[in-house]
């Protein structure tokens, strides 16, 4: 935040020496091959074959490291001195560790394309920079290196990861985003849907108060979405399970559960009683249908079975409501 605040604590990269360009190129190296480890640390259990791939991703940093180093012992000696990207002004940044912690595996991936691109565009600015021509020389060649490993990736890929483990890997990715955010987040959709429906609507019918009606659907629904969200995070931490972070889980549960119940309480922030009433029957009947397809699309729920048990059960619900609010 600071250095946002303060740009000029910061060196600007046409400040650099020819050294310092150096030696802000192994740190660099130094870093990727890092962070491809902490990719690989984060894979192994779940992706092993994948994980190796970033293990030698991480070697391809290290030799590229290397060779830098002897570069720079050869002109400037054995100091390197101690710059890193985040040194320098406008320099491109990587994510810290625990950001980097329990990535889906294609968020990995992209994360990696993306890097690579970066650091070739630095290499290609950095040999701007220098006029030795052998430093010159490696830097253009790294630039080179950093745009082939996209093509090194796709061998690396096809000697760790055959087609069917691919798709035995992309099948454990699919599993692992259903069991982490969509199964608890369809549990609170429907839980934030069918079961504001007899309150707010029983409230709307008895009071024909559209802003206590409001009130009411606003109060159901941020309370159910605070205890979905706890009891979904506090009941399971995912470790034997396998149904990823508590935390994730609570938000998805949590955030989706009062989004179903303040889809049907919004519409009475309309002063008119029954054109609020007609827009929320409008939404419920879209929320339900949602619920369906989100069955049938990620739980494999046969589509016809979907829509009888929640939009009939859903209607049950909003019938309950509106004879009640009307007794």
């Amino acid at each position: 935040m600071l250095d946002r605040l303060l740009p000029m604590s910061k060196r600007s990269f046409e400040s650099l020496s020819e050294a310092e360009i150096l030696a802000l190129a192994v740190a660099s190296e130094e870093e990727d091959a890092r962070i491809y480890l902490d990719y690989a640390d984060s894979l192994r259990e779940r992706y092993p074959a994948s994980a190796k791939v970033f293990e030698d991703m991480a070697e391809v940093e290290q030799t590229h490291k290397n060779t830098l180093i002897e570069m720079f012992r050869s002109r400037f000696g054995e100091r390197i001195p101690l710059i890193r990207r985040e040194h320098v002004r406008g320099f491109y940044d990587r994510k810290p560790d625990w950001l980097r912690k329990n990535l889906p595996i294609e968020t990995a991936r992209e994360q990696t394309e993306a890097m690579e691109q970066q650091a070739a565009r630095f290499y290609r600015e950095a040999a701007k920079r220098v006029s030795d021509a052998s430093t010159r020389k490696l830097l253009g060649d790294l630039a080179l290196a950093e745009e082939g490993h996209e093509d090194i990736a796709r061998m690396l890929t096809e000697k760790h990861v055959p087609e069917d483990v691919k798709s035995e890997e992309d099948q454990t990715a699919r599993r692992q985003f259903i069991l982490t955010y969509v199964q608890p987040g369809l549990a609170g959709l429907m839980d934030g849907s069918v079961s504001t429906l007899a309150p707010i609507f029983a409230a709307a019918f008895a009071t024909q108060n559209t802003w206590s009606t409001f009130l009411i659907g606003l109060s159901a629904s941020v309370g159910a979405g605070i205890s979905m969200g706890f009891t979904e995070a506090a009941h399971d931490d995912g470790k034997i399970s396998g149904r990823g972070s508590p935390v994730k889980r609570g938000l998805a549960s949590g955030i989706m559960t009062a989004v179903g119940g303040l889809g049907h309480a919004l519409p009475y922030l309309i002063p008119h009683f029954w054109t609020a009433t007609i827009v929320a029957a409008i939404v419920v009947f879209f929320e339900l249908w949602a619920i369906a397809f989100i069955q049938n699309r990620y739980m494999e729920t046969p589509f016809l079975r979907a829509v009888f048990q929640v939009v009939f059960g859903g209607s049950l619900v909003l019938a309950a409501g509106i004879l009640i609010g009307n007794g």
